[in-house]
């Protein structure tokens, strides 16, 4: 079973290489390989095999197969096709890719043929004939038409290959190349039923109208480097080009359609309005059928693509076999989980939400039997589910999300995001599923993990869901952003009370911060009112007393809120426990009982108790306030630098480290530093020097701690500091004054060489005249003591 699911490699002479298909049933991945005197066929077959991916990158093709157990390629990697210089395999989510490396002048062909995508591989590029700038210009493609009864044929004669979109839109059929040309119609003046014929171009293409009756029929078909199209007569089946949901599970659509060239817009002149043709080409492949969505009809074709649109902002991307539909938001599509097979439900399982990302009331229910049994009942039916599946991307997953919600209702989260992972692994589209996303979500914003959640959230499928709104405002309040926090909740007001007690409660106290913070404390009022009448476990409502303390603050009730901190400090659970502590010594430092020294030990143990969100970001302000207020520059700055990048993402960054750069500028800039011994105070400055701020202030920093240097002896330090600033940071009159004083610091030094070196290396036509006067007298005196 492993190695059927893994594929197999099949190595074949080219002539036989179809005559396989009928051999007997091919693996789910089956590679098979054929080569002529002039390139070399590799060819991906079978149920998995048959929907591979190829797109080119640079001088790579990569190959994505739908399949996570990797191919066996160690034929290929042995005895790598001509033109190939390695094969290689790497995973990536809900697949694996092959990837072949070309050696240097070797060129690619792909498609799709019988059942199998295929890569053509060339040891050297085939020729291409080479068409003067001129001539393509203004290059005049002749066309001549055949009427047969009820029919008409037209020849569009090229000297190369092009590729092309035929159609029917309405009363006319649509005839599009994706190279620039003039047709010269005086061939094609009898178009037998159909009633008149008239070309556009373009800077990128041309293209014919053809008016003609609904009722006649329409094909395409290429022979070399000429087109025909034949309007009338019986039907032409139409098909080779597919549509599926992008299997990344973004809301786009992505046809499958070999040989794809560029998506060229069109406007209808008897309509007037705009379209979009996607030409491909030879051999003939068309879309068979009509798919409409909110945002677009793609139309039937008898070769390429043709879509039709309302909307100003569709994207249309032809990749290699590829042709990618989206919009800036997503497109607007229905659930993945529509187009699954009806899956057998488990008798009790937990049910859907209202919304996709509403935890329910009721999901951790056990029943009599308890946890295991209800646990062990909904994994088994799980690992049914998924045995089952297999790699049919279409197999029902009902019973694996009914067992992601009891893990969810049950808190579990990290099983639950395991779960649904794993659903995702299976089948790739399945990203899309609005409660997959919702639900996962929350799973992931429960534990803390906030920036994965944000993913989740920030997805097209759950944009108008109002419980992932709810969530939505919880994180932004977790990361210190209180007005997209309180315009989330806002939005998500009509969930919240479809959420278990618990979680209103978390809610309501997480909105009751965001609108202290915003300066509502009436609101504040209100929602702590909300949190308390919940019936919720006393735990979950620790985080609303912390506000309540802050209340009391604000209301000067200095006592109650040191109660409040106090008890709230000695809960065992640091989300809470944390902003008590950091309540409690700000509140004490303030009314004075509560000393420096001790508050800064106590705010250092609490930078390890909780990291990664406004609370961290929180207790570092403080402590770096509190070791600027003591004179302990250097811990100050270490504790300020501390968060690092990763605090970068969070909404109070920004103050952290406008905190930082005051405290820098207070040092050098203001006088702050001055207390410290020099050399104290350039380890301090070299320490910390990426904070030195661009432009005059920055370079007055410099200057003035030189000067210190200077002033005590240590003139190779001061001349280092203004090197540095001269050959790194500074350019015209700017440049020329450091380089004034570097030189001066030169010759204190006895080093005339180097001052002269510093004088004519910062030499420009605009400097001022007393700036002259002074560069010109210390070159002399460096000349004098050569």
């Amino acid at each position: 079973m492993a190695a059927a699911a893994a594929g197999a490699v099949v190595l074949a002479p080219m002539a036989p290489l179809y005559a396989q298909e009928g051999a007997g049933p091919l693996d789910p991945v089956t590679i098979r390989v054929g080569a002529n005197e002039t390139f070399t066929r590799v060819e991906f077959a079978g149920v998995i095999g048959a929907r591979s991916q190829i797109r080119r990158e640079g001088n790579t093709v990569v190959v994505r197969i739908g399949s996570t157990a990797a191919p066996d390629v160690s034929r290929l990697r042995v005895d790598p096709p001509k033109g190939v210089e390695k094969v290689e395999t790497r995973s990536v989510r809900g697949g694996t890719e092959l990837i072949l490396t070309l050696a240097e002048g070797a060129d690619v062909r792909t498609g799709a043929a019988d059942g199998a995508v295929f890569v053509n591989l060339y040891a050297t590029a085939p020729e291409a004939p080479v068409v003067p700038l001129e001539q393509a210009r203004v290059a005049t493609v002749p066309v001549v038409s055949h009427v047969a009864p009820g029919k008409v044929s037209l020849d569009f004669k090229w000297d190369q290959p092009v590729g092309a979109a035929v159609f029917r839109r309405g009363d006319a059929v649509w005839v599009v190349f994706d190279t620039p040309a003039r047709f010269d119609m005086d061939g094609a003046k009898d178009l037998g039923p159909a009633t008149g014929a008239h070309w556009t171009a373009g800077p990128d293409h041309v293209a014919v109208r053809i008016a003609a009756p609904r009722a006649l029929r329409v094909s395409a078909t290429a022979t070399g480097a000429t087109w025909t199209v034949t309007v009338g007569g019986p039907a032409a089946s139409a098909g080779g080009v597919t549509v599926d949901r992008d299997d990344t599970g973004e809301p786009a659509l992505v046809a499958r359609m070999a040989g794809a060239t560029k998506a060229i817009w069109l406007t209808d002149p008897m309509a007037g309005d705009r379209f979009a043709a996607v030409t491909a080409r030879a051999p003939g492949k068309g879309f068979a059928d009509s798919r409409q969505t909110i945002d677009m009809t793609i139309l039937p074709s008898a070769h390429g693509l043709a879509i039709e649109t309302l909307v100003s902002d569709l994207a249309i991307r032809a990749d290699g076999d590829l042709v990618t539909l989206s919009r800036p938001g997503g497109l607007t599509l229905s659930a993945p989980s529509a187009a699954l097979e009806a899956p057998s439900s488990e008798p009790g399982a937990p049910q859907k939400g209202k919304y996709p990302g509403l935890i329910v009331a009721g999901w951790e229910s056990t029943g009599h039997a308890g946890f295991a049994a209800r646990y062990r009942q909904l994994q088994d039916a799980a690992g049914e589910e998924a045995g089952a599946a297999g790699d049919n991307p279409r197999a029902p997953v009902e019973a694996r999300l009914a067992f992601a919600r009891f893990l969810a209702g049950s808190g579990l989260s990290y099983e639950a995001i395991g779960v649904l992972n794993a659903i995702v692994a299976k089948a790739p589209n399945m990203a899309g599923e609005p409660e997959l996303r919702g639900l996962r979500g929350a799973a992931r914003a429960s534990i803390g993990r906030l920036e994965e959640a944000q993913a989740d959230f920030a997805s097209a499928a759950v944009a108008g869901d109002p419980a992932s709104a709810v969530w939505r405002g919880y994180i932004a309040s977790k990361q210190g952003d209180w007005a997209a926090a309180r315009q989330a909740f806002a939005a998500g007001a009509g969930a919240v009370d479809d959420f278990p007690p618990a979680w209103r409660a978390r809610f309501g106290a997480a909105h009751a911060e965001a609108a202290l913070e915003s300066g509502d404390p009436e609101a504040a009022r209100a929602l702590l009112s909300y949190v308390f009448s919940q019936n919720a476990p006393a735990a979950d409502q620790l985080a609303a007393r912390n506000v309540q303390a802050r209340l009391f603050e604000q209301d000067g009730m200095g006592d109650r809120a040191l109660a409040v901190y106090t008890a709230v400090g000695r809960a065992p659970l640091d989300n809470v426990a944390v902003p008590a502590r950091l309540g409690l010594i700000r509140l004490s430092l303030a009314r004075g009982t509560m000393k420096p020294d001790a508050a800064a030990k106590e705010l250092e143990a609490l930078r390890w108790r909780w990291r990664g969100d406004a609370t961290e970001l929180s207790v570092i302000r403080e402590l770096g306030k509190l070791y600027l207020s003591q004179g302990l520059y250097r811990e100050a700055l270490t504790a300020l630098k501390g968060a690092g990048g990763r605090m970068n993402r969070l909404p109070g960054a920004a103050d952290l480290s406008l905190d930082l750069a005051n405290a820098f500028r207070m040092l050098f800039l203001e006088g702050g530093a001055d207390g410290l011994q020099p050399v104290q105070a350039l380890g301090l400055f070299y320490d910390f020097r990426e904070l030195t701020p661009i432009g005059a202030d920055g370079d007055e920093m410099v200057r003035r701690l030189a000067r210190r240097l200077i002033d005590v002896d240590l003139l190779d330090q001061a001349a280092e500091l203004l090197k540095h600033q001269v050959d790194t940071r500074l350019e015209g009159v700017a440049k020329a004054q450091v380089a004034t004083d570097l030189a001066t610091v030169y010759l204190m030094d006895r080093q005339p060489e180097k001052a002269l070196q510093a004088i004519w290396s910062s030499r420009s036509t605009l400097l001022p005249n007393a700036l002259n006067a002074e560069r010109r007298a210390l070159e002399a005196r460096a000349l004098m003591n050569l």
